[in-house]
């Protein structure tokens, strides 16, 4: 009878390996914080120059999408309006995207060692069960 990975045994390592690896990155992940800095009059993208700070929010990404959105009903086959709306939205989609923050929340070192050798270990063993 062949096992995991069409070897022969390594069923057991397959089977520890992927409990200790779920375990593991789950412990991960609720050990992470998320949030998002966007919002009201937040700048969605910025940069410096010419001896000030500038910024772009989220309602001046708008303005071209609503343009765009228009020349669309009004004419369906209009290129720039099309390249307004949809460039806007991913514009937006992106601005949102960029502004989560990942934090790790405060564990012992004891606790992070848990996490990370039921993680990495786990996923060695469950890739060894497969050669």
């Amino acid at each position: 009878m062949k096992g995991a990975g069409g070897s022969d045994g390594g069923v057991g390592q397959f089977f520890i390996g992927l409990v200790m690896m779920c375990a593991g990155f789950y412990m991960l992940f609720k050990a992470i914080d998320v949030s998002s800095s966007f919002g009201m009059g937040a700048r969605v993208f910025g940069w410096s120059g010419y001896g000030g700070s500038y910024g772009v929010s989220g309602g001046m990404i708008l303005v071209p999408f609503v343009f765009g959105v228009g020349m669309v009903f009004y004419k369906a086959g209009s290129y720039l309006g099309w390249t307004l709306a949809i460039g806007s939205l991913a514009a937006l989609l992106f601005g949102v995207i960029t502004s989560v923050n990942f934090s790790l929340r405060s564990m012992s070192a004891f606790d992070l060692l848990v996490i990370l050798v039921l993680a990495v270990g786990g996923l060695g063993l469950f890739l060894r069960s497969l050669r």
